[in-house]
């Protein structure tokens, strides 16, 4: 089975059905529901997506998405040391650093998904947008 964080824009993506990224991270989310694979996330992208999202969509519909995500994608840890390694990094984005760092301390995630390939030149994990991930199946 393959694991595989997800960062922020692609949890956006997926909770605001952007097309046409929606159409890729959906096909993920549900090989996820149907445990072929296993995707992670951190509390981080879930509260900075809120942030985001809050101008679109009501604190309650939002609240139900994250409670329907959090079955089937587990939240793993920003840990200090992810902290201070993504302070300490190359990475232009801050946000994406500590995602990177939280993802790469987990023992078991390999892949990174993200729509901003470019932001993770920096990252040990295989980075790739949910397109490509799916093209390589």
């Amino acid at each position: 089975m393959e694991h595989i964080f997800v960062d922020t824009d692609v949890l956006i993506d997926f909770l605001i059905d952007r097309a046409p990224f929606s159409e890729y991270i959906s096909v993920i989310f549900t090989s996820a529901e149907l445990k072929k694979i296993k995707l992670y996330t951190t509390g981080m992208s879930l509260s900075n997506a809120y942030y985001v999202l809050r101008k679109y969509a009501s604190h309650k519909s939002l609240i139900d998405k994250f409670e329907k995500i959090t079955s089937f994608v587990e939240i793993i840890n920003l840990s200090k040391d992810s902290v201070l390694k993504g302070l300490k990094s190359d990475f232009s984005d801050l946000e994406d650093a500590f995602q990177n760092y939280s993802a790469e301390e987990h023992p078991n995630v390999e892949i990174l998904l993200t729509r901003n390939v470019k932001d993770y030149t920096h990252s040990n994990l295989t980075i790739m947008t949910p397109e490509q991930y799916l093209m390589s199946k």
